[in-house]
């Protein structure tokens, strides 16, 4: 249970406080409200692109590093579909710096024309580096498009095309700035060491001057629901086969979303999950293979992912995955298996709250997706499904109309790999 309470500034800034003595140290994080969904489809790339930007200087602090290193401090940042999130831990003793930090960030960045130039290269090659030159690194730019035919997210959150970033001008950077890095757009949460009206203090302090932004109102389509199974097949000199499925399923704070997430864990989580058990030991079709989550705020995606063995043919390798949920699907789970996944994600949220940073960051992400007591309410919904639950979920999510394959075949030399 992450205790907490919080305060809103006159510019529409939400301020969230959670205090723990335990240790002299401080976390804060800023989270805004704007990710790669929230792009121009001939514009992406943006939501990340700032992520870069907003370490090269701002309007009265030309470099934002050297003085979170000469108080202790540590940062760093990281955009998804959904937000946009900025985080630094220091000794509480010099929280302030932290604040005036943030603060001359949000007024506004240096704007210098130098600084996007270098961001753009690190970017550029970042998308080189990550998505083309790595070995299945670019799956998520072939199978989001695939899975996703109206919601942004089907696009990576590097971008749709890297000439969106190649082509950015000052002004883009600008307009997208003053949009979306506004105090009414953000969230703050201050942790660790520090009393709620000091915090409050900081908070009027440093960020109240800063004038509100217009209110940004979010627009996106929504998905259709997929009513045919989708296939693609892809090839690059990898060393396996690789089979990649996807299905629709709710998002993070959605009816059913944990359902769907120990339907998940019971495919694919570790080396007594199904897909292990049935298809790489007992059946050695697979060279690995797993079940995850995206865990996005809108609708997200449920993928089961495999590298095969030599000599093992994707059909055959499909056919099997489809067996077995289809398996799944037919006869539920059992007893003991829902209660093991179920403590391993229990397990897993125990641990997300023991270090400070972490709770930081859930309470400002149950904030900005609806309400912050969500942050503690995972544990009660997670006891209280239901093998029935489990099974209901599997067949609204697990339907072959609702799969989206990818077959990504391996090159070698110029030739395909002869399945055999």
């Amino acid at each position: 249970m992450i205790q907490y309470d919080q305060f809103t500034l006159d510019n529409g800034l939400k301020v969230f406080v959670h205090e723990d003595f335990s240790t002299p140290m401080a976390a804060v994080n800023i989270l805004y409200n704007v990710g790669s969904r929230d792009e121009d489809e001939q514009r992406t790339g943006f939501a990340h692109l700032f992520e870069h930007l907003m370490f090269g200087g701002s309007q009265h602090i030309p470099s934002y590093d050297e003085p979170v290193q000469m108080v202790g401090g540590e940062n760093n940042a990281f955009t998804s579909a959904d937000i946009t999130n900025y985080y630094l831990t220091l000794p509480a003793d010099n929280v302030e710096t932290a604040f005036w930090l943030e603060s001359d960030r949000m007024l506004s960045l240096s704007f210098d024309p130098q600084v996007l130039e270098v961001q753009r290269k690190v970017v550029i090659e970042e998308f080189k580096q990550r998505y083309l030159n790595q070995p299945y690194g670019d799956i998520w730019l072939k199978l989001r498009p695939m899975a996703y035919t109206t919601h942004p997210y089907r696009w990576a959150t590097i971008g749709k095309d890297i000439e969106h970033i190649e082509r950015a001008t000052l002004d883009d950077v600008k307009d997208f700035f003053f949009k979306y890095y506004r105090p009414n757009n953000a969230v703050l949460v201050v942790a660790g060491a520090v009393k709620l009206e000091q915090v409050r203090q900081l908070a009027e302090k440093w960020f109240g001057p800063i004038s509100a932004g217009e209110q940004y109102f979010r627009n996106i389509p929504s998905e259709p629901v997929q009513m045919q199974g989708r296939k693609l097949e892809t090839s690059a000199q990898v060393p396996l086969n690789c089979l990649v499925k996807a299905y629709h399923m709710p998002g993070r704070f959605d009816t059913d979303f944990y359902e769907a997430d120990l339907v998940s864990d019971i495919l694919g989580r570790g080396k007594s999950a199904r897909l292990y058990q049935a298809l790489l030991k007992n059946i050695p079709l697979f060279n690995s293979v797993s079940a995850s989550i995206t865990s996005s705020l809108d609708p997200g995606l449920l993928i089961i992912r495999g590298n095969l063995n030599p000599g093992v043919t994707l059909e055959a390798a499909d056919e099997a995955v489809e067996k077995l949920v289809a398996d799944f699907v037919a006869n539920g789970t059992t007893d003991e298996e829902l209660e093991k996944v179920k403590n391993q994600a229990e397990a897993t949220l125990a641990f997300s709250q023991v270090e400070l940073l972490n709770r930081a960051m859930n309470l400002a992400y149950a904030a900005n997706a609806g309400s912050a007591e969500w942050v503690n309410e995972d544990e009660e919904k997670l006891r209280n499904i239901h093998k029935e639950d489990i099974q209901r979920v599997a067949r609204q999510v697990l339907r072959p109309e609702n799969c989206s394959t990818l077959y990504y075949r391996a090159v070698d030399n110029g030739q395909l790999t002869v399945d055999n």
